[in-house]
């Protein structure tokens, strides 16, 4: 077992080297000269990024596109745990973006680390950002790791769980992109790291796109109910009235579709402001949701219907984009009759991927749900209302 004299400061462990780990978070902490750290569990990717030593991100936009070099960038297998844990206790700051499954595997070393450091390190705490699109990220992962850890362990001490809102959009890469570069990840210009300010017990790292808020629940909840619901609405109402479309920016303009899924995240938005008083205001929110929708329509980035729109029951699922803000709409007696009008669009979602697959839970899906949208409703979104 490694020991350690000192915390590595300008170091980031990233627990995650998919896209959101590369393309937005070891983005935006490389170009700040951090050394990046990715932990992963393909190891063909891990290897390139330790020959290579750095990756590219390429900014897609209508004005061209931009080539972001991130260097001094270095990883390891998430089997070697011994060597994760040490690099666990040898830094400040960490990242998970290694999704919810991923979360059952990140977590115990996480857990052993905090055990190792606290020996080793003289107690200095480990932020730990969650770059995870889940609601209360933070009490869940305390929670776990409360399972893992000795009685009597000071968690609120020695760790800072740091909830995020991820709102940058990275499209599917086709085969020839990944086979002409495996390192290169595609994403849109946004950069902005929404996260909680009161989650650190570190000082809060002073660089470039980081945006610290009081009140992270009402931006994660923004995400949820306007970013993600606005692209649901728009792929599934997209894909009902015209199922040959492709990409996203084709649906949009369609008057109709952009119009409707544009109501849509505006009933949404006054449900949000409702179950958050005081914390946005309609015009925000209103030129929040018209960037957006400019966002989506980013040809560049090539995204599709089928990857916005797949995976039917984790996005019709009781705390996601739909069934999220019905629930909460339904109990503060507010509108949502646009939301339910894009579940019952979702029930008869079938677009397919570049090879015209769907992903086999979504097979699954059609087959359980064939019934229709009341079912759904009842037993996919648990709206019993």
């Amino acid at each position: 077992m490694a020991t350690f004299n000192r915390m590595e400061y300008n170091k980031i462990v990233i627990l995650g080297a998919g896209k959101i780990g590369r393309s937005f978070i070891g983005q935006v902490f490389g170009r700040a000269a951090y050394e990046v750290v990715f932990i992963d569990i393909n190891r063909e990717l891990i290897d390139l990024l330790n020959r290579e030593k750095a990756y590219n991100v390429v900014v897609k936009s209508e004005n061209g596109n931009q080539t972001i070099r991130i260097e001094n960038v270095r990883g390891l297998h998430l089997s070697d745990s011994q060597a994760v844990i040490d690099e666990l206790a040898s830094t400040s700051l960490a990242a998970l973006s290694v999704g919810q499954q991923g979360l059952l595997a990140a977590i115990p070393l996480i857990a052993k680390a905090l055990i190792q450091r606290n020996h080793s390190s003289n107690g200095y705490p480990l932020d730990v950002i969650i770059a995870e699109n889940m609601r209360n990220a933070d009490s869940y992962i305390a929670d776990k790791l409360a399972e893992l850890l000795p009685n009597g362990f000071n968690l609120n001490e020695n760790v800072g769980l740091i909830e995020t809102s991820i709102g940058k959009m990275v499209p599917i890469m086709s085969k020839t992109d990944l086979d002409d570069d495996q390192l290169q990840v595609f994403a849109e210009p946004y950069n902005s790291l929404i996260l909680a300010k009161n989650g650190f017990k570190n000082p809060i790292p002073q660089i470039e796109f980081l945006s610290p808020k009081e009140n992270i629940k009402a931006w994660v909840d923004r995400k949820l109910f306007i970013h993600n619901l606005g692209h649901a609405a728009a792929a599934y109402l997209g894909y009902q009235k015209i199922p040959s479309a492709t990409y996203l920016y084709e649906v949009l303009a369609d008057q109709q579709i952009y119009e409707t899924t544009r109501q849509t995240m505006l009933q949404s938005a006054n449900i949000l402001m409702a179950l958050y008083p005081g914390e946005f205001t309609i015009e925000q929110l209103t030129s929040h949701i018209d960037d957006l929708l400019s966002r989506f329509q980013n040809k560049a980035l090539g995204d599709t219907i089928f990857r916005v729109g797949c995976d039917l029951y984790r996005k019709l699922s009781p705390n996601d984009r739909l069934a999220g803000p019905i629930y909460s709409a339904l109990k503060l007696h507010l509108p949502c009759n646009l939301l339910l009008d894009v579940v019952k669009a979702a029930v008869q979602f079938n677009a397919t991927d570049e090879d015209g697959n769907r992903l086999p839970v979504d097979v699954l899906f059609a087959s359980e749900t064939a019934i229709g949208f009341d079912y759904v409703l009842k037993n996919i979104c648990k709206i019993t209302n």
